[in-house]
């Protein structure tokens, strides 16, 4: 299972996001704050920082593979690499 933290009006999330459907990757999407950095749920925001150790978006988990990261260019690389 994919999971995405991310932030509605964030490009580097949006492109992550694109990446995903254009794949055709089904996955579960999290918006744990906004884009400025206002939590808007503050369980999920609470697992990103826990999972990832900070406060960035967007941040993807990978279940299947072990492999959690940081950075939309990664992200895209990863999905692109391993989903397509």
């Amino acid at each position: 299972m994919l999971e995405l933290y991310q932030a509605e009006d964030c490009g580097y999330s949006e492109t992550a996001c694109e990446t995903l459907t254009a794949l055709g990757v089904s996955y579960v999407i999290h918006n744990p704050r906004t884009a400025a950095g206002e939590t808007r749920n503050e369980q999920t925001h609470e697992e990103l920082t826990e999972l990832g150790g900070r406060d960035q978006i967007p941040f993807l988990v990978d279940h299947q593979r072990g492999v959690s990261m940081y950075e939309s260019d990664a992200i895209v690389e990863y999905l692109e690499e391993n989903y397509s």
